[in-house]
Order: C-alpha cells, then sequence, then structure tokens
C-alpha cells in the first residue's frame, strides 16, 4: 500500500503557511521522505494518507512498519480457471509469488471446485483460492497484482464491465469483502493465455485429479 504526505509548511521569515501533498510512495519511502522534511523544522501537521483515503500518524506507520517486517510483500498473483461442460467438472490454479525476509519464493497452488456452472465462474473461484492463500499467508496493506487472462473476470473485478449473473456477482463480493478486511489493494492485469502457461497447466492437473500445493525459494527476478 501507498502512502501520501500531508503537511503544512511555515515560512521562514513570515506567518505564511501552505499545504503541500506529496505524489503516492511506498511505506518505507513516506516514512524517510517524512523524516528528511523534519530536519528542516518547518515541517508541522503532518499526516499520512493511503490509497483508500484513511489517515495515519507518524507513529503509527512506525508500529505498521514494525508489523509488516515478517509479512510477504512484492506479491504478484496469477490465476486461471477450466470447466468441462460435459462432465460439470472444474479447475483452478494459482501461482503467487513474493518476497519475505529477504528470500523470494512462489507458491502453487490447485484445486477442483463443485456445483460450477460455467467457465467464468470457474475463473472467479480461482480467484476466490489466491485471495484465501494471501490471508493464510499473512498478507495485510499490500498492493497485489493480479493477472488473469480471462478479460470478463479482470474488467468485472475493475468494475470496467458490468456484472448480471448471480453467481459471479457473489463470488466477486466474497473476494472484495475479504480484500477489504485485509486491506489489501488490488490491481488487475489482463494477460494472454500464452503468459498463464502455469496457471493454466494446474488447472488441467486440477481436473485430471492431481492437487497440488508446493511452495518453493526462487532466485530468478519476479
Amino acid at each position: 500500500m501507498n502512502f501520501s504526505i500531508e503537511y503544512m509548511y511555515k515560512h521562514p521569515k513570515s506567518q505564511l503557511k501552505i499545504r503541500f501533498v506529496s505524489d503516492p510512495v511506498s511505506l518505507n519511502e513516506a516514512l524517510f521522505t517524512a523524516n528528511d522534511l523534519e530536519k528542516t523544522g518547518r515541517i508541522f501537521e503532518l499526516t499520512f494518507i493511503d490509497s483508500k483515503g484513511v489517515t495515519w500518524n507518524k507513529k503509527e506507520l512506525l508500529k505498521l512498519t514494525e508489523v509488516k517486517k515478517e509479512e510477504p510483500k512484492e506479491i504478484s498473483v496469477y490465476f486461471d480457471g477450466g470447466f468441462k461442460s460435459e462432465s460439470g467438472s472444474s479447475g483452478q490454479g494459482v501461482i503467487i509469488f513474493f518476497s519475505q525476509n529477504g528470500l523470494k519464493y512462489r507458491l502453487k497452488k490447485n484445486a477442483s471446485f463443485t456445483n460450477i456452472e460455467s467457465n467464468n465462474e470457474a475463473e472467479y473461484a480461482a480467484l476466490w483460492i489466491a485471495a484465501k492463500e494471501l490471508e493464510e499467508l499473512g498478507v495485510h496493506y499490500e498492493q497485489v497484482v493480479f493477472h488473469g487472462d480471462s478479460k470478463v473476470v479482470i474488467e468485472q473485478m475493475k468494475g470496467e464491465w458490468p456484472c448480471y449473473e448471480s453467481n459471479l456477482q457473489n463470488w466477486g463480493d466474497k473476494i472484495e469483502t475479504l480484500f477489504k478486511k485485509l486491506q489489501i489493494e488490488p490491481v488487475y492485469e489482463w494477460i494472454g493465455r500464452n503468459e498463464n502457461k502455469e496457471a493454466d497447466h494446474l488447472v488441467n492437473q486440477a481436473l485430471n485429479g492431481k492437487i497440488i500445493k508446493a511452495k518453493k525459494e526462487v532466485v530468478d527476478n519476479f
């Protein structure tokens, strides 16, 4: 999650006071900049505003920094879902890249949900699995990028396309409620199927009855 810095600048030769608001920056950058500004001796009423419009003071942000030291960060998610109408079976695949305690990891998980009615619903179910895995990992107050090859799910979750199917609305509502609880700021990015091959492979494994959950340290850049 990013933060804007809002502060009052006190002119050194007059009673003039000017309010400034910075561009959003990361938590660490916000605290570093605030400390640097305070060294001038001309700053007061300094506050921080997160991407949801919530106001924080410096003490609260320092406490948040301590809480987040051990939590995952730099999180990127790939998700995919598949549905076989002839059998009524579905598969979901999720890959989560993240860093924690100076190390980088890749988590793979798939599942086979029942009572799924369409490929779009299978895709939503995959996004739900990703959300639950983030909760299990202990992710809070983070921006998370979600990559999916379903234009429907991506555009509906971004709010760009309307959603008329009640079952899809229910999935979307559950996902958004969980993100709100975890204070996760989702960023949705559509990718082509060729860029989502690993998640698609997990889907096919689930459809064939092979269920996987594995976490591995990785050395390559995300």
